[in-house]
């Protein structure tokens, strides 16, 4: 888990990132590549599942997950990235936030602190065979 070492550890809990193509809004022709992604909660995965687009069509799972935790993108807000917005992405952007996502709600890499010597490690949890 990353933490921000300041005075307190914080959780960081949104990630910004430069898409590599960027998303064409078709209504005034902008293209949006910088965005703000939040860490997922269990709603943003549970709910979802529910939604009838979801059950008729698994995959569609994807751009509902990626619209409730893309909180920005370009000059959108929140309220303007909806599931339409993340189907209407390129193919390696859409790629791109899946690997995004994946990273900052399932990296298994614990950042721990030597009892002994005081040096700082990183500790690999999917490997610990």
């Amino acid at each position: 888990m990353e933490l921000d070492n300041k005075e307190s550890a914080i959780l960081k809990t949104e990630y910004e990132f430069e898409l590599p193509k960027g998303y064409v809004d078709t209504e005034n022709g902008t293209c949006h590549k910088t965005g703000i992604m939040r860490l997922a909660t269990a709603a943003d995965e549970i709910l979802p599942a529910q939604d009838p687009r979801v059950i008729s069509n698994p995959p569609y799972l994807t751009c509902i997950i990626l619209s409730r935790v893309v909180t920005k993108l370009g000059n959108l807000d929140k309220n303007q990235i909806t599931p339409k917005t993340i189907e209407n992405m390129f193919l390696s952007d859409l790629n791109y936030l899946r690997a995004l996502y994946q990273k900052i709600n399932f990296d298994n890499v614990l950042q721990t602190v030597c009892p002994k010597c005081q040096n700082k490690f990183n500790v690999d949890l999917q490997n610990l065979d």
